[in-house]
């Protein structure tokens, strides 16, 4: 097990490889497919793991991009997010995370503030997406944000556009 650096690895040519590390296998799951079914100019790969550090016997790619899913209603979410940071080196945070909230739009069920996950991606100096990815439109912003970078959305708008309409919830590791 061993700390993730950014450059251990040379970069490969028009190749992004972005990591999700999160609790929600399924979720998680459903975002790596809706990001590569998006049209890129590059080869975009797509890594899940629940928690890090990760297994140093696996050689494994060239990590450009670790985005940390926290489910607002999972407290353990939360936690295993904290624990996998230890494992992350500092120069990584200089462009190369960045936090999903999800469960925003059904904050009534939430058990983790928004404040605390907000406090967070600010201690890390990160940015912080707001989503809901059990619904399935919002999935396609958010993956085009993620994954391409060719469109930028703004994640209160969709979040406003996509929860105001009745929504029907639908449904690789290292």
């Amino acid at each position: 097990m061993s700390v993730l650096r950014p450059l251990d690895k040379l970069p490969s040519l028009n190749t992004a490889t972005i990591l999700l590390v999160g609790t929600e296998d399924a979720l998680l799951q459903q975002l790596a497919d809706s990001m590569l079914k998006e049209d890129c100019a590059s080869e975009l790969k797509v890594h899940l793991a629940k928690s890090l550090p990760l297994p140093s016997s696996v050689n494994r790619p060239r990590i450009d991009l670790i985005v940390f899913v926290v489910n607002l209603h999972s407290k353990y979410s939360l936690q295993n997010t904290e624990e996998s940071l230890r494992h992350v080196d500092a120069s990584f945070f200089l462009g190369k995370v960045c936090f999903l909230a999800t469960g925003a739009g059904r904050e009534s069920h939430c058990s983790i503030h928004r404040h605390t996950v907000v406090k967070l991606a600010h201690t890390y100096q990160s940015p912080l997406l707001y989503c809901d990815l059990e619904v399935s439109m919002l999935i396609t912003e958010t993956n085009t944000t993620l994954g391409c970078g060719e469109r930028v959305v703004s994640t209160q708008w969709a979040r406003r556009k996509w929860l105001s309409k009745d929504s029907v919830s639908q449904r690789g590791s290292f």
